[in-house]
């Protein structure tokens, strides 16, 4: 397993209150449902290229991209 990066996140309690609400909802910690978000919106943006071969805890719940 790959060491993961760590460093101090400041967020606005309002913020964390509605992730940490949609992170119980999912069934995942609330570090883990951010970084779920920040993923899928560098994938989004070009700036992550998708990894077909490796999977991370948290994904698998959504549409395959095979096609």
């Amino acid at each position: 397993m790959s060491q993961r990066k760590r460093f101090p996140l400041r967020l606005d309690p309002r913020l964390y209150d509605a992730l940490e609400r949609w992170a119980a909802d999912e069934l995942r910690s609330v570090n883990a449902q951010i970084e779920l978000l920040l993923r899928e919106q560098a994938r989004r943006a070009g700036r992550l290229p998708e990894r077909p071969d490796r999977g991370s805890p948290g994904e698998g719940a959504g549409p395959s991209n095979g096609g």
